[in-house]
């Protein structure tokens, strides 16, 4: 396999399509040896929930079949890979490898689980769609990368996308998650952050990329994301065991989920001229692996030191099902008798090459021996050449550093060079205030010096075959492993790392419910809050009983901002991290729907507008009963009349089902859907004026709120003619006197069913809380004399 370096994706995906609309895929992690099974039934004709997962992959390589069987008004697969994703290699399989029946066979063979703890044996004709896709996708991985599968190798997860919040792509955008809109901060040098970066102090490439995809991908499952706050819990409480295992964790490897791919896939029994691979450096990367493997290993005592009296759930899981298995003791017994007791995994390259040349014990294998003494040999001559030149030319500040590009080259001072260096340097290279150059005796001895190298490799891989062929047949407890550390990372290293570095009483563990309310006390932007010290916090409150918010307020307020956090907040709750407020209960939310910005799409062919309508219709096609919607000033980029049409329509539309809905607008007619529908709630961010002059408060406060003509107070300060804003006021004065006289009439006619309403709003909130049979008695008691008494 490929040496999968740094962070860039490893995900190999299979994606087919039918007439109805369903569209099967499969994703094939070449980095940790996993396959993800998703099939599901696209409800947009552009392909929104395809695209979302497309995004959450990031794959490589996309395997498409010949596009000729797209559903009618859509564009089909391929061409939507064409279009949106023309950096990431296609490839077009013939639809014959697309095969379900094969599919199934493979899944059966290769899954390290049985087909029925999948969910998939009693359901093949009904998902096989993604059965199609993992066939073509394990067919192209084992072509062109020269490998078989091994049996009962594979960790396969069915359905995954499912079992988790689905945030679609475009909210990811707009929240920030990943990246930024706009990395500059006006006025500051400083950078702007995503919620990904904040939180990416991860110490291992899996945990970064766990990190990731618990993020694009939150928990839905409430035990599971108790369990991880009650993990947080106790690391916060016990400074010995945070620290304890934060230094430990240093201990393993960097790519240790790496591992797992060199003994997932065996290579195939073909010559290399066909491959057209590098047979030393195939060997070089199993040697690796293998040194790797030992580093986690010898690491893996430290480990369960520290986790020795764990209390929570987690960590003792962690604890019980490493510590109880013998065959990491037995793996790190047959490592030992192979591998020499001194070998490293190191960073530095030639340590590195060093470490891999001598990772077998001596006296093993003859030939073996002698490329080392070679090896030795040509490292000792360079060292000498680079001595008698610094004596010869008098350069004594020449240095000798090494990369595997080049091998070894000179550094020259600029300051040491007298005039021009001698003829007999080449490859001359400015680089900073040094020089960088070669001569012709090293790059000959570069040459045998690698030559004698590979030798090393490829004699060292001959003495291992063995050792693998043993660690393969364990290989699930390596991937028990590799998921563990990237866990103990994420939550360690990221979440508790972040909480730490906070003042005391900053986070707060958020409490969950099925059916409660959202409920968030002094709720702070995560990312904002690290850049502005006084960052003014804000509450919310929805229930079933009142599932809409309207926020008003005049530009520049904080509603975009507001919308965002509340967002960012559940994103983390539910990830299973501690949350920027005072106090937090959230209900579980399956989807994260958001209508923000205001950029057109000029290579869609779409205005302003017209992208608004087409991310409302998708919002208003997929809305759950259990979703979170935030929309920012739907329907300013038409006419103010149809834009109000529009955004009244959607109001009443999402008024209908429980969702919970935070609507920020500039249209004051709005508020009066809260005389209308008692479930709504009319919130405002409160503004001084002072001097004609708009003093932002940044606090949200009950009830709407007239600032007027706040529009016309920051066209006069963008230098309007006066004569022109004087205008303006007597025509705007003249319209809001006939609305306001309409909202008082309807206050009136509605003023019971909101009483009703809100006396129900309170029962919810009473049913679902903790407190004692007392505590609720007297709140009845006072809810019914407040209803008596017209205070509601």
């Amino acid at each position: 396999m490929e040496d999968d370096a740094g962070e860039r994706s490893s995900f190999v995906i299979g994606l087919i399509e039918n007439r109805a609309k369903e569209v099967g895929v499969a994703a094939f992690d070449l980095r940790s040896a996993t396959l993800h099974l998703s099939q599901y039934i696209e409800t947009s004709s552009s392909y929104q929930n395809t695209k979302t997962l497309l995004h959450f992959y990031d794959p490589m390589v996309i395997i498409v079949p010949p596009n000729k069987l797209a559903p009618d008004s859509m564009v089909g697969v391929s061409e939507l890979v064409d279009r949106f994703y023309a950096l990431v290699k296609k490839v077009v399989m013939a639809r014959g490898c697309f095969d379900d029946t094969k599919g199934a066979m493979l899944i059966k063979n290769l899954a390290a689980r049985e087909p029925s703890a999948l969910g998939l044996d009693t359901y093949y004709k009904q998902y096989y769609l993604c059965l199609a896709s993992a066939s073509a996708t394990i067919k192209w991985i084992e072509a062109e990368k020269g490998v078989i599968v091994t049996n009962h190798s594979l960790l396969v997860t069915f359905n995954g996308s499912f079992d988790h919040m689905n945030i679609d792509a475009t909210s990811v955008q707009n929240l920030e998650i990943i990246e930024p809109l706009h990395s500059a901060l006006w006025g500051t040098s400083n950078k702007k952050r995503s919620l990904f970066h904040m939180l990416k102090t991860t110490k291992t490439i899996g945990g970064t990329r766990l990190l990731r995809a618990n993020l694009l991908q939150p928990l839905k499952d409430i035990e599971t994301i108790r369990t991880r706050l009650d993990c947080l819990d106790e690391l916060m409480s016990n400074e010995q065991l945070f620290f304890g295992l934060s230094q430990v964790l240093r201990k393993f490897p960097k790519e240790t989920d790496r591992v797992l791919c060199h003994f997932c896939f065996k290579p195939k029994k073909v010559t290399n001229e066909v491959l057209g691979v590098d047979n030393a450096r195939k060997s070089q990367i199993l040697i690796s692996s293998i040194i790797l493997l030992k580093t986690a290993l010898d690491a893996l005592p430290l480990l369960l030191k520290v986790l020795k009296d764990a209390k929570c759930f987690l960590l003792a899981n962690v604890h019980k099902s490493i510590c109880e298995n013998e065959k990491y003791a037995d793996i790190r017994k047959r490592v030992g008798e192979v591998i020499d007791e001194d070998v490293l995994h190191a960073r530095v390259p030639f340590v590195a090459r060093t470490q891999q040349c001598f990772a077998v014990k001596a006296g093993i294998d003859g030939l073996l021996d002698i490329a080392r003494r070679s090896f030795c040999d040509t490292s000792e001559a360079i060292h000498n050449l680079a001595n008698n030149y610094r004596e010869e030319y008098k350069l004594p500040n020449l240095k000798l550093p090494f990369n595997n590009r080049q091998g070894f080259y000179f550094s020259i001072p600029q300051k040491d060079i007298q005039g021009k260096l001698p003829s007999k340097f080449i490859q001359v290279v400015k680089h900073g205030n040094n020089v960088h150059c070669s001569t012709l005796e090293l790059a000959s001895l570069n040459v045998r010096n690698k030559s004698a190298a590979g030798e090393c490799y490829v004699r060292t891989e001959v003495c291992l075959e063995a050792l693998v062929d043993t660690i393969r047949e364990d290989i699930s407890v390596l991937t028990l492993l590799a998921e563990v550390l990237c866990l103990l990372d994420m939550i360690v290293n990221s979440f508790a790392h972040a909480i730490s570095t906070k003042p005391v009483d900053r986070y707060i563990r958020p409490e969950f419910t099925d059916y409660g309310p959202l409920g968030i006390d002094s709720g702070r932007h995560p990312i904002l809050e690290s850049i502005h010290s006084d960052f003014v916090p804000n509450s919310i409150f929805i229930s079933e009983a009142s599932n809409m918010v309207i926020v008003m307020g005049p530009n520049m307020s904080g509603k975009s901002t507001y919308l965002q956090q509340v967002c960012l907040i559940v994103i983390l709750a539910q990830i299973g991290c501690y949350v920027p407020a005072h106090f937090a209960t959230i209900r579980v939310v399956d989807r994260i729907f958001t209508r923000m910005g205001t950029m057109d799409n000029l290579e869609s062919n779409c205005s302003t507008f017209m992208t608004e309508m087409k991310e409302t219709a998708f919002i208003m096609q997929n809305v759950s009963q259990r979703s979170l919607i935030v929309m920012d000033e739907l329907g300013r980029a038409t006419s103010s009349s149809d834009g109000l049409a529009i955004a009244w329509s959607c109001c009443e539309h999402l008024l209908s089902v429980t969702a919970y809905t935070i609507f920020a607008t500039h249209m004051e007619n709005l508020s009066e859907l809260a005389t209308i529908y008692p479930n709504v709630k009319i919130l405002h961010f409160y503004v001084d004026i002072r001097n004609s002059r708009l003093d932002f408060k940044f606090q949200l406060k009950d009830g709407p709120r007239h600032v007027a003509h706040y529009g016309l107070l920051l066209a006069e300060v963008a230098g309007l003619p006066s004569s022109v804003i004087e205008t303006a006021r007597n025509i705007t004065s003249r319209i809001t006197e006939k609305e306001v006289n309409r909202m008082e009439v309807n206050c009136l006619h509605y003023n019971q069913i909101k009483m009703a309403y809100h006396v129900a709003q309170r029962l919810i909130c009473l049913k679902y809380s903790n407190q004692d049979e007392d505590s609720i008695r007297q709140a009845l008691q006072s809810l019914k004399e407040s209803y008596i008494d017209g205070r509601l």
